[in-house]
């Protein structure tokens, strides 16, 4: 099992940068995948990113890819979302999450931590 905590969350304008971190505790946290979702009000949760256990494969949903990097160290336990040209769209909570294998569906994800705020404005 692993417990999850996102920080570095807030309020940015657009086109401003932001870096996400969510922060591991319990066994073996480089035999996860991680990922990274959103959740708008009154939308569902949406896939923003994923990268493998080793941080060499990372997947991204096209509307974040060249804007966000997911990255993790495994030597201290913590994943990474660097967001950079920012938009009003992209305000949303953020949740990390693991799984045992790279996914994009929230399904495949079974451990969450309980959120960050994102907030975009024009």
């Amino acid at each position: 099992q692993v417990q999850l905590v996102e920080s570095g969350g807030g309020l940015v304008q657009a086109g401003g940068s932001l870096r996400l971190s969510c922060a591991a505790s319990g066994r073996a946290f480089s035999s996860y995948a991680m990922g990274w979702f959103r959740q708008a009000p009154g939308k569902d949760r949406e896939f923003v990113a994923a990268v493998n256990w080793s941080g060499r494969t990372p997947y991204y949903a096209d509307s974040v890819k060249g804007r966000f990097t997911i990255s993790r160290d495994n030597a201290k336990n913590t994943v990474y979302l660097q967001m950079s040209s920012l938009k009003p769209e992209d305000t949303a909570v953020y949740y990390c999450a693991a799984a045992y294998g790279i996914a994009r569906e929230v399904i495949e994800y079974h451990y969450w931590g309980q959120g960050t705020q994102v907030t975009v404005s024009s």
